[in-house]
């Protein structure tokens, strides 16, 4: 089952019932209004979803429309909490080489994670507002998982039954304010500005056999302006899977319905299959040839994420940006 929530005026959009083909969809509020709505009575509401999903694929729905990306949302506009890990170590291991910096043995036995801006995400065809160049604009490849409620101090293995959705996103960065906020020991904040999702969440057995219940085995296709800087495969290299890190977020607190869960940038330690994000580019340049080549995003550039399945459909829809000016 694929869902979306199309741009309504309202903050939290209109959620629709879209079918495999990402061609049609149907108004899901008889049943939910809103994804966050559907979320919070997920057990009740699930099921009428499916059947709206059901007949939509059967052609039965006269009140099907044409699905638009482009009106979309992300499919969860705003959460109660994001948080993002850093599943795949090799990407921590690759800038930390670039810059000469060692890798903590603990990085590889528990999972990083920062909680990041919730309040409003961008859609899948909105605009990057830049207010400067000079920081570093980055994209960064990723998937993400939406919750039910996740009671506090879950085990790992329990974790995995209260993924209900599976997103893609673009963590946007700004690199170049990084270093002095970690120099200040207290995280991430003006660096993280708010995410992108692309236009569907699917339910983890809309998957099929690319989901394994705590991984996604497909590959993530990244380009700038047309050319692709990555193909890394989602499965493999992820160190922490999904479960694991849902159960590092919930050690100390409970996770609301509708809390999302990064996994990180996806990173292979394979160099065929490139980057997900410009700052890999640029630490493979700097340990190559001494210095980094490939520049950051600037005014004018259009960013593309997609994951598409062993046939070559699109699963999430495509994240399609462009950087414009903070007016």
């Amino acid at each position: 089952m694929k869902l979306a929530s199309l741009k309504d005026g309202g903050r939290d959009g209109a959620l629709v019932v879209v079918d495999r083909a990402l061609a049609r969809c149907v108004s899901a509020a008889p049943v939910a209004a809103t994804l966050q709505e559907a979320l919070e009575t997920w057990d009740e509401t699930a099921p009428k979803l499916a059947d709206i999903a059901r007949t939509l694929e059967a052609g039965e729905r006269g009140d099907a429309m044409l699905f638009d990306a482009q009106a979309c949302a992300a499919p969860l506009p705003r959460s109660h909490l994001f948080a993002d890990g850093s599943a795949y170590v090799h990407h921590m291991k690759l800038l930390r080489q670039a810059r000469g910096a060692g890798m903590p043995d603990s990085f590889w036995t528990e999972p990083l994670m920062y909680q990041g801006l919730s309040g409003g995400f961008l859609g899948p065809r909105d605009g990057i507002a830049l207010q400067d160049e000079t920081w570093g604009l980055d994209l960064e490849g990723e998937l993400a998982v939406v919750l039910d409620d996740v009671p506090q101090g879950i085990a790992a293995e329990a974790a995995g039954a209260h993924i209900k959705l599976v997103m893609l996103l673009n963590d946007i960065s700004l690199r170049a304010l990084i270093p002095d906020e970690m120099r200040k020991g207290f995280g991430f904040f003006h660096s993280k500005p708010a995410s992108s999702f692309a236009p569907v969440a699917v339910t983890p057995g809309g998957l099929g056999a690319a989901w394994d219940g705590g991984r996604l085995h497909l590959p993530l296709h990244c380009g700038v302006n047309g050319e692709t800087i990555g193909r890394p495969k989602a499965g493999e290299g992820m160190v922490f899977d999904f479960g694991r890190l849902i159960a590092h977020a919930a050690r100390t607190r409970s996770l609301p319905a509708g809390s999302i869960i990064g996994s990180g940038t996806v990173s292979n330690d394979d160099p065929d299959v490139g980057s997900a994000c410009l700052a890999e580019v640029r630490a493979i340049e700097t340990l190559d040839h001494g210095e980094a080549r490939t520049p950051y995003l600037r005014y004018g550039d259009v960013v593309r994420i997609e994951v598409l399945d062993e046939n070559g459909m699109t699963v999430f829809g495509r994240i399609e940006q462009k950087i414009i000016r903070f007016p």
